[in-house]
């Protein structure tokens, strides 16, 4: 579990406790008691199975995947696959591919409802370039934390420079949001729209050469492995 659950849903807890106390009454404590128990739910962190293989660029969130398109950006051409984070979903985000951080660009902005397309380019975001390393190397990867009407917090952990492993946690977007991936234009979409998604263990597109290469065994990313 995110730490924020245990922060969230202990206070909702002591605080059931306290009107229980000044009341007499559990009945008082029935809201902030149903409060701790979704807010415990909602920061889970589940345990993900990351695929391996060369190229394989995975979902950096949990969601539906919105939109598949052809892009120009300054840097070329792009895909961008888009995924919407439902309230019911698990909102941990995990590194696309094994890399090095480039970059990362925080902006602020608006809380357009993260289903609009205008929300990819005017919502508050974090922007990071990942540049491949490793079995990903060659590869470059954009992908971005974008707040929605509910979300009002980007967590984003890692530092520029740094290196991460492909499906490594790196943050985390609260309530509701979206993230929009740029991958390289060669690369073969393995989603289309309508597809669900799950952070770090969905493959939404490999390069080529990935899905020619010998692919090895999976491994697991454990409940002790945060970023």
């Amino acid at each position: 579990m995110v730490r924020d659950g245990y922060i969230y849903g202990l206070s909702l807890l002591a605080v059931a406790v306290m009107l229980r106390w000044a009341t007499g009454a559990w009945a008082w404590g029935i809201v902030p008691l149903l409060l701790a128990a979704f807010f415990l739910w909602f920061f889970r962190d589940p345990v993900r199975v990351i695929p391996a293989g060369a190229g394989l660029i995975v979902s950096p969130g949990d969601g539906k995947v919105t939109e598949t398109i052809a892009i120009e950006t300054p840097e070329g051409r792009r895909q961008r696959i888009s995924v919407f984070l439902s309230v019911f979903d698990v909102h941990v985000n995990r590194a696309p591919i094994a890399g090095v951080l480039s970059r990362i660009c925080y902006q602020k902005g608006r809380y357009l409802n993260a289903m609009n397309p205008a929300s990819a380019e005017r919502n508050e975001q974090n922007v990071v370039t990942v540049r491949g390393v490793g079995p990903d190397i060659g590869i470059e990867v954009t992908f971005k934390q974008i707040a929605g009407l509910l979300a009002r917090r980007i967590v984003f952990q890692p530092r520029e420079g740094q290196a991460v492993e492909r499906g490594q946690r790196v943050g985390l977007i609260k309530f509701g949001s979206r993230v929009d991936v740029l991958v390289p234009a060669e690369a073969v979409l393995r989603v289309k729209v309508g597809d669900r998604v799950k952070g770090g263990s969905s493959v939404l597109a490999a390069m080529p050469a990935g899905d020619q290469g010998p692919q090895r065994q999976a491994f697991v990313v454990g409940v002790g492995d945060r970023a």
